[in-house]
C-alpha cells in the first residue's frame, strides 16, 4: 500500500504533466482509503466490544452493508456536483465502513496469509498500473469481457451463498482474480484518458480512487479465498 503511493511517479512516467498530477491525486486518495480501511479493520478485530456490536447484531451489520452501497452510488452519481473535499470525506467514510465489515478477515485468516495476499495484490496492482501506462494498446476492448466476467462472478457468488460448494467457490475466486486484475489496467488507462480530456470535475480524482480501491480490495479478497490459510 505504501509502496504503491511512494512509487506513483514511476507508474506515471512518460505521461503528461496533467496526467501525472491527476493520477498522483488518484493514488493519494486510494492510499488514504486503504490506510483507513486497514486501521479500522485492525481496531475492530482487536476490540471484542466492537466485534459484538457489528457482528452480534444483524441490523447493525446489514445497516453497514447498505450504507456502503449507498455511498458508492452517491459518489458515482453525484461526482459532477460534489466538491473535492466532500467527495473525499464520503470516500474515507466508505473506507472506514469497509474496514469495519472486513475486520472478520483478520480473525478468520492467519496473519501470514493476510500479509502475503496483500503483498501479492500490491505487486499485481503496481504491475498492471505500469502496463496500462506504458502500453500502446487500447484496452477499451476489454470492457465487454470484464463487464460480463464481473456479472458472472457476482451471480455465482450469490448462488454459492446458498450452495456453499467449495469447488464453485474456488472457481469464482479464480475468475475474480482474472477480472479484477484486468479491471486495474482498464480503469487506470480510462482514468488517464479522462485526465487528458480535462473534464475539470473537482471530485473526479476521488471517484477514480474509488474505482481502483474497489479493484484492489476485491483482488485481495479473491487471492485470500484462493490461497489464504484459516485459523484453527
Amino acid at each position: 500500500m505504501a509502496n504503491a503511493y511512494e512509487n506513483y511517479q514511476v507508474v506515471t512516467r512518460g505521461a503528461s504533466d496533467v496526467e501525472r498530477r491527476f493520477m498522483a491525486a488518484v493514488y493519494r486518495w486510494m492510499t488514504f482509503g486503504l490506510l483507513v480501511t486497514a486501521g479500522v479493520a485492525y481496531y475492530v478485530a482487536s476490540t471484542p466490544e466492537a466485534l459484538e456490536v457489528i457482528f452480534g447484531n444483524k441490523i447493525v451489520f446489514w445497516g453497514l452493508i447498505i450504507a456502503q452501497f449507498g455511498l458508492v452510488i452517491a459518489l458515482s452519481a453525484a461526482v459532477n456536483k460534489l466538491s473535492a473535499g466532500t467527495a473525499g470525506a464520503l470516500f474515507l467514510l466508505y473506507s472506514a465502513l469497509t474496514g469495519a465489515t472486513l475486520s472478520v478477515v483478520l480473525i478468520a485468516y492467519t496473519g501470514t496469509s493476510v500479509a502475503t495476499a496483500f503483498a501479492v495484490t500490491a505487486g499485481t496492482f503496481f504491475t498492471m498500473s505500469i502496463y496500462a501506462t506504458v502500453t500502446k494498446r487500447d484496452l477499451a476492448g476489454w470492457s465487454t469481457f470484464l463487464f460480463m466476467g464481473l456479472i458472472g462472478v457476482v451471480i455465482a457468488s450469490v448462488v454459492n451463498i446458498f450452495m456453499k460448494n467449495s469447488m464453485l467457490q474456488f472457481v469464482v475466486s479464480a475468475a475474480a482474480v482474472v477480472v479484477f486484475t484486468g479491471l486495474i489496467a482498464y480503469d487506470t488507462q480510462r482514468l488517464r484518458r479522462m485526465a487528458v480530456a480535462g473534464s475539470g470535475v473537482a471530485a473526479l480524482p476521488v471517484s477514480g480512487a474509488l474505482s481502483l480501491y474497489l479493484n484492489f480490495i476485491n483482488l485481495f479478497l479473491s487471492l485470500l479465498n484462493l490461497f489464504g490459510g484459516r485459523r484453527n
